[in-house]
């Protein structure tokens, strides 16, 4: 058996089914030997798993004919297809999961806001190396930044009581502006993100309302100027408390 320090690279390739079968078996008594890297890539499994159920059936649709243009028959096939899916999964994924956001709210379902957040969700919560831009351990820098480019004072609410650390946060593009996500983990490794954006629409404060999307369950609400969606793949009851946590945090 390799005596080799065991890295991230081979735990992912372990996840994956890509480690070399002589590295299997020093990455099998290694996780036997530390529960919690154990449970953080049972959490990641299930992160691919709910990513699976929400978007293998890419492959099964047609090809956007602004794609097909000028390809011969050949390369209108289901490899093609199935290629352009691959691509479009793991470079554009949050294009093609958002091509409907604006008949979402005709529909009368949550506003688009909140479904952008279930897709950054969805996008970096499985991230094993980056996950976050700013890391927890700069949570100053992290809240200046971010309050600097969303143009309002932002906090960043503390969850530890409840079994979830901050892991960090990014700047990411809204529909109307920047908007910040923050990441929050447990010691099992199942993920939350708070998403954080400026209330330009003018809408008073709301209560928390639910949303869900595949397996990704949402709270969000509307307070003192900002829009707030907590997200993750916890039970509602579960989720709610973390929502209420939030909520007490910011206004204490």
């Amino acid at each position: 058996m390799s005596t080799e320090p065991i890295t991230e690279t081979d735990l992912i390739a372990w996840l994956n089914g890509e480690l070399a079968e002589e590295r299997r078996g020093a990455v099998d008594a290694y996780l036997a030997e530390h529960p919690e890297d154990a449970a953080r890539l049972e959490a990641y499994r299930r992160n691919e798993r709910a990513l699976a159920s929400r978007f293998d059936a890419v492959l099964a649709e047609p090809l956007p004919a602004r794609f097909a243009r000028g390809l011969g028959a050949r390369r209108r096939t289901i490899t093609a297809v199935a290629a352009a899916a691959g691509w479009l999964v793991l470079g554009g994924l949050a294009g093609w999961y958002l091509h409907d956001l604006t008949s979402a709210e005709q529909r009368g379902d949550a506003p688009s806001w909140a479904r952008r957040a279930a897709v950054a969700h969805v996008v970096y919560s499985p991230e094993v190396r980056h996950p976050v831009e700013v890391a927890a351990d700069q949570e100053a820098h992290l809240a200046a930044w971010l309050s600097k480019r969303l143009g309002t004072p932002l906090k960043i609410p503390r969850l530890d009581t409840l079994g979830f650390g901050l892991v960090g946060g990014r700047l990411l593009p809204g529909d109307r502006g920047p908007v910040a996500q923050f990441m929050y983990q447990d010691g099992q490794g199942q993920r939350l993100t708070l998403y954080v954006r400026t209330n330009q629409d003018g809408n008073k404060e709301t209560a928390f309302r639910f949303a869900q999307d595949g397996n990704v369950r949402q709270f969000y609400w509307i307070d003192r100027g900002l829009g707030y969606v907590l997200s993750g793949e916890i039970r509602k009851e579960d989720l709610l408390r973390v929502a209420n946590a939030v909520y007490q945090h910011l206004n204490p």
